[in-house]
């Protein structure tokens, strides 16, 4: 038995009890089903007893999870209980976060209901701007007063692991993918199936200043193809933009897998085909180093990691 609460494990067997399924509890959780699936199981390792019942299109709880889920259930009440207390004692916080505007509107927006209904006594502020980094800047480049000067608490960078003055933590790397509108796929002139395909069709292109951004030439020279016109297409200087353009049909974006998390979950834009190309670029949460243990700055970050690492 272990001598410490495994609470991620807990949690996920928890949620997944009482909603008999691992993708519903990975929806309430915001983490991707697999990692419940694997919460679940390091639970029964620890417990070394069996959990679940997995049964063709349904789970059921084994005689040891239901003498165990209805305290384990009532224990996490008390945790919110006891959170909840601690947070209406706290004088209301504030924390600016400076970001990007394409990873705010396509990968922070959606999530950041979520952060407010943990921590309502935080008034969050997203200064979402490209002002800060100039064109081929690294975040470490920056020097710790810009972030005094511009009162920001946290940034999410783009680019390498190489920071000074500040406390980074890396959020997710970065893929890169052809990206369009399933409509293309079915197109009844020129419906795109492979690469070769991609003549048919207008390029779009994400214009951005940022120093390793995703670029069709390099991208058609792994994927083999020679005879299309790389630099020929749709410009936009701002990744949401190439999204969008995309969404509406009007070409094939290359893009950051993770900034279109939404729209492929929706069915809005497909991948119509490979190669995925892992860049040696990842988005980070970066804060100074003075200020990384201050309670709100603290939160907001563990928040965000347990999001994109869970």
């Amino acid at each position: 038995m272990a001598d410490y609460l495994p609470l991620r494990a807990l949690k996920a067997f928890e949620a997944t009890a009482r909603l008999g399924s691992f993708k519903k509890a990975a929806d309430e959780l915001h983490v991707t089903t697999g990692a419940v699936s694997q919460q679940v199981k390091t639970l029964e390792d620890i417990l070394g007893v069996k959990l679940f019942h997995r049964l063709h299109h349904s789970l059921e709880l084994t005689d040891a999870a239901k003498a165990g889920f209805g305290k384990i259930e009532s224990g996490f009440d008390l945790l919110n209980d006891a959170m909840q207390s601690i947070r209406d004692c706290d004088t209301q916080a504030a924390l600016k976060v400076w970001v990007a505007p394409s990873f705010a509107s396509k990968f922070l927006l959606p999530k950041l209901k979520h952060f407010s209904n943990l921590y309502p006594n935080t008034d969050l502020s997203v200064f979402a701007s490209d002002i800060m980094i100039g064109s081929g800047e690294a975040a470490g480049m920056i020097p710790a007063k810009s972030f005094h000067k511009k009162d920001i608490d946290i940034g999410i960078f783009y680019g390498r692991s190489e920071f000074k003055d500040y406390r980074a933590d890396k959020l997710f790397g970065v893929d890169i993918v052809p990206l369009c509108s399933p409509t293309l796929i079915c197109d009844s002139g020129h419906p795109l199936q492979n690469v070769e395909d991609m003549m048919f069709h207008s390029l779009i292109h994400d214009d951005t200043a940022n120093e390793g951004r995703p670029d069709w030439n390099g991208w058609l020279r792994l994927a083999g193809v020679h005879h299309i016109n790389a630099d020929h297409g749709i410009r936009f200087n701002q990744v949401s933009l190439a999204l969008d353009a995309a969404v509406d049909g009007q070409g094939i974006v290359l893009g950051i897998k993770q900034l279109a998390e939404q729209e492929l979950k929706n069915g809005q834009l497909v991948i119509p085909f490979g190669p995925e190309v892992t860049l040696d670029y990842a988005y980070y949460i970066v804060s100074l180093k003075d200020t990384q243990n201050e309670p709100s700055i603290r939160a907001f970050r563990e928040w965000l990691l347990e999001l994109t690492t869970g």
